[in-house]
């Protein structure tokens, strides 16, 4: 008796360990932030070159789409997150793309907690690369 409570004890605890470690979060979106740069009357093209070197420090693949629109890609070991970086001017946009073994419900709208950090990093990556300008 007392083993298998032990047994079902461990079995919980297993469970809530393996759980906890796979927890998919809220897609993190960046929507309309401001572009902080330290002259005034900062052109669409300086704008998308900062964000492009943002992203190349951190590992990610920027491709600019057109004027105003850079695709990001991530990849890490087995993982791909894929962002679309809409700019203007006066502000940027970072929005969830495509993702694969990041555990993405489209539904839900949930994903690896992971890819939160990430895209927390390529915006403190573009606010800096900014506010050099």
């Amino acid at each position: 008796m007392r083993s298998t409570a032990s047994k079902v004890v461990l079995a919980l605890v297993i469970t809530i360990a393996i759980t906890a470690c796979a927890r998919n979060v809220s897609v993190y979106n960046l929507p309309e932030v401001p572009v902080t740069a330290s002259k005034p009357n900062t052109s669409l093209d300086e704008v998308g070159k900062a964000i492009i070197r943002a992203g190349a420090t951190l590992g990610w693949q920027m491709k600019q789409v057109k004027p105003g629109l850079i695709l990001g890609t991530l990849n890490v070991r087995e993982h791909m997150a894929a962002v679309d970086v809409q700019y203007t001017p006066q502000s940027y946009s970072i929005q969830y793309k495509d993702s694969s073994n990041l555990n993405y419900d489209a539904q839900s709208k949930t994903i690896h907690k992971n890819y939160n950090g990430w895209i927390q990093n390529l915006d403190k990556a573009i606010r800096a690369q900014l506010s050099a300008l």
